[in-house]
C-alpha cells in the first residue's frame, strides 16, 4: 500500500496540533493526511486517465478537505494560515 503506518505516523508528528504521532483527530493533522492523499491519486489520474473510481475518490477526498478547512476558518482564522502556508494549499 501508498500510504504505510510509519508514514501517517510521520504526517501526524508533523503537521498535527499536538506534534504528536498519536494526534490523529486534529483538524490539521487530517487535512495533511487528506492532502498526501490527494496529491498521491492525482499523480495516478495522470497516467491513468479513464480510471473514474479514482476520480471520485479524489472529488470525495477534496471535498473531505474542504470541509476540514471550512471549519478552520470558522473557529482559529491562524491555525487555517498555518496549515495552508505549511502545505501550500490554494484557495
Amino acid at each position: 500500500m501508498y500510504l504505510t503506518t510509519e508514514r501517517k505516523q510521520e504526517v501526524f508528528e508533523k503537521y498535527g496540533k499536538a506534534k504528536s504521532a498519536t494526534d490523529t483527530g486534529s483538524a490539521e493533522s487530517q487535512i495533511a493526511l487528506f492532502t498526501h492523499r490527494i496529491n498521491h491519486i492525482s499523480e495516478h489520474l495522470k497516467i491513468n486517465k479513464k480510471d473514474f473510481s479514482a476520480e471520485l475518490s479524489l472529488v470525495k477526498l477534496v471535498g473531505k478537505r474542504r470541509s476540514l478547512l471550512d471549519y478552520l476558518i470558522k473557529n482559529d482564522i491562524f491555525r487555517y494560515r498555518a496549515i495552508i502556508k505549511e502545505l501550500e494549499i490554494r484557495k
